[in-house]
C-alpha cells in the first residue's frame, strides 16, 4: 500500500475536485460554474451581516514547502504534521516548524489522493479523497496499522477528543469512532443564510469546529452541537489572491497549538506558513 519514506516533488496538476478538472471534463460549460461558485459564495459572507467577521494579525511567519499540495496540518508534541494530496504524490510528512524542511515522510500508493488528517491517541489518521479509504498510521514511526472504509467523499478531518469529525465537501459534519469509523453523529453546519457548503480542512479549537471553505479566503467558526455558524475568520489580507500562481493556491491547512495557545494557517502550494492572532471583530 505504501512506498518507502523519501521526498518528493509534487505534480502541479490542481485537485481533482477542483474547477481545473472539472474544465478538462466537461468543457468551457465550467467556466460559467466557476464564477457562479464564486460569486454565490461571496454573496452569502455579505448578506451573513448577523454574524461577526474576525480579522487577524501576523504573528510569525515560517518557511512552506510550495511541492505541498496541502488537504491536512496538525500541530501537536512540539511537530508539525501535514497531509497532501493529488494522485502520485500524496503524502503524510512531519516537518519542522521554523525551517519547512521534512523530517520524516511516506508516500501513499500512486493511485490514492490524500486528504484531512487527525492525530488521536498518538495515531494519524488520514483521508483520501474518493477511494473511500481512512489510514491509520503509528504517529512516531508512520507505519502503517490498520485502514477503514467509509462512504462518500473524504476532504477534512479532525477530532473533539472522543470522536473524529469528518468533512466531505457537503454542508455535512460526520462524527466518528476513531476505533471503528462507525457515523456516531452527524451535523448539519449552516448560518443565518442557509447552509454552509464545501468545507475542506478542519481543526478544533477551544470547543468550536474551524473549517476551511473551499475556494473562500474565509474559516467559519462552526458549533459542534448542532452545526451553527458561530462567525468568521477573514484571511484575505495574509497571502492575497493575486500573488499567487494560480486560483487553484487556495488557503487550505489549518493547525492549532493547543499546549501554547497558538493559530497556524497555510495554504496550496503557499510558499509561506502563518503564525496568527485573532485581534479584532467587525
Amino acid at each position: 500500500m505504501m512506498s518507502s519514506s523519501r521526498d518528493r516533488t509534487s505534480e502541479s496538476t490542481p485537485h481533482p475536485s477542483s474547477n481545473a478538472i472539472r474544465f478538462w471534463s466537461i468543457g468551457g460549460i465550467t467556466i460559467v460554474l466557476t464564477t457562479v461558485i464564486g460569486f454565490a459564495t461571496a454573496s452569502q459572507f455579505r448578506r451573513d451581516t448577523k454574524l461577526s467577521v474576525s480579522t487577524v494579525r501576523i504573528i510569525a511567519t515560517y518557511p512552506h514547502d510550495t511541492r505541498a499540495f496541502t488537504q491536512g496540518l496538525v500541530f501537536v508534541d512540539d511537530h508539525l504534521y501535514e497531509g497532501t494530496g493529488m494522485k502520485g504524490g500524496s503524502s503524510l510528512r512531519r516537518v519542522d516548524l521554523k525551517t519547512g524542511k521534512v523530517q520524516r515522510q511516506v508516500d501513499l500508493d500512486p493511485s490514492y489522493f490524500g486528504e484531512g488528517i487527525a492525530i488521536f491517541d498518538h495515531k494519524v489518521y488520514q483521508l483520501t479523497w474518493q477511494n473511500r479509504i481512512a489510514i491509520v498510521y503509528d504517529q512516531e514511526t508512520f507505519q502503517t496499522q490498520r485502514t477503514f472504509r467509509y462512504t462518500g467523499e473524504g476532504w477534512g478531518l479532525t477530532h473533539n477528543g472522543k470522536h473524529l469529525i469528518l468533512s466531505d465537501g457537503t454542508s455535512t459534519l460526520r462524527f466518528l469512532d476513531p476505533a471503528t469509523f462507525d457515523v456516531v453523529k452527524r451535523v448539519k453546519v449552516h448560518s443565518p443564510t442557509g447552509l454552509v457548503e464545501k468545507l475542506n480542512e478542519l481543526e478544533f479549537r477551544k470547543g468550536e469546529i474551524l473549517a476551511n471553505i473551499w475556494h473562500s479566503d474565509r474559516i467559519a467558526r462552526i458549533s459542534p452541537e448542532d452545526g451553527s455558524v458561530l462567525g468568521w475568520i477573514d484571511l484575505s489580507t495574509i497571502y492575497p489572491i493575486n500573488q499567487r500562481r494560480n486560483r487553484e493556491d487556495v488557503l487550505n491547512g489549518i493547525a492549532y497549538d493547543e499546549a501554547n495557545d497558538r493559530l497556524f494557517v497555510t495554504g496550496k502550494h503557499w510558499p509561506k506558513l502563518f503564525e496568527i492572532e485573532i485581534v479584532s471583530n467587525r
